[in-house]
């Protein structure tokens, strides 16, 4: 979108002018700004087409806001094409405390439940539709609206092998075998916990952004966490004293869980996220 085409859309939202803009990275489906106002304030921008569903972006955020546990940044402005944050200082400094911290945060968030499995309306996960409708079984919701939704999504566009997406069908018929103990309840998570999603500032966790909530097995956050190493050893410690990680976690289910957001980036980009869905298959013997 032009530059004055965009600052004029932020400006008619937000009833004040657009001084300054620079780009941002990490926008899969709408182009993110950090704009400098003319009354002084800072803002986060994602502009997009209505099709980027930005308003559920911000439906989210809310939603995480509300629960208190974790912090994100406030919605300023929604529509399905345009969405406006407030602007959270970032520095990147890491430290053992803010992982710490985080433990609490998140654990805190999965302690938030509900009867089903599911969300009350359909979500996202970087851009991609996330089915939600709710559900009393999680291994059946796992695998019908996590593993075998995505998977042939991404067979669909060419990215999965046949071989493949036959295997999760395999797996999705013997689902509760590896599920085991199931989960005692569903818990709130945010759903797409990584390095990038994580604002650091002076050793705290300043917010967390791009959510993709739902009610799940608090588990299934734990796995996304441990694929890409977003937190070290004080997470961990911290989490199993403030949170629940029942046994075969390690073992089973954290490859098991990974394999949705492994279908996710294969959806995404392709390359050789079908190929570690594949040898997560291998480690689970199916």
């Amino acid at each position: 979108m032009k530059d004055e085409r965009f600052q004029a859309r932020v400006a008619e939202a937000l009833g004040v002018g657009v001084r300054r803009s620079r780009p941002l990275g990490g926008g899969c489906v709408a182009d993110v700004r950090a704009l400098e106002l003319t009354d002084g304030e800072r803002a986060v921008v994602k502009c997009g087409s209505d099709n980027a569903r930005l308003d559920i972006e911000a439906m989210m955020l809310e939603t995480l806001a509300a629960t208190g546990a974790v912090p994100v940044p406030a919605v300023l402005h929604s529509e399905p094409g345009l969405l406006v944050m407030e602007h959270i200082e970032a520095d990147g400094t890491r430290s053992t405390r803010g992982e710490t911290d985080a433990a609490d945060m998140i654990a805190a968030l999965h302690s938030i439940t509900q009867h089903q499995f599911g969300f009350e309306q359909d979500t996202l996960i970087g851009g991609l539709p996330q089915p939600n409708r709710q559900m009393d079984d999680w291994p059946r919701f796992f695998a019908d609206r996590r593993l075998l939704f995505m998977g042939r999504r991404a067979l669909d566009m060419g990215r999965l092998p046949g071989r493949t997406m036959d295997r999760l069908e395999r797996l999705a018929a013997d689902i509760d075998r590896f599920i085991i103990p199931p989960p005692s309840r569903p818990g709130l998570i945010h759903g797409d916990v990584w390095s990038g999603n994580v604002l650091w500032h002076r050793g705290r966790i300043a917010a967390l952004i791009d959510p993709a909530i739902y009610y799940a097995d608090p588990e299934i956050e734990l796995a996304f966490i441990d694929l890409f190493g977003c937190f070290g050893r004080a997470f961990w410690d911290r989490y199993a004293e403030a949170g629940e990680i029942r046994d075969g976690f390690f073992e089973v289910r954290k490859d098991l869980y990974n394999l949705y957001p492994l279908l996710v980036h294969t959806s995404l980009f392709g390359g050789g996220y079908a190929d570690s869905a594949a040898r997560s298959l291998d480690t689970l013997g199916v």
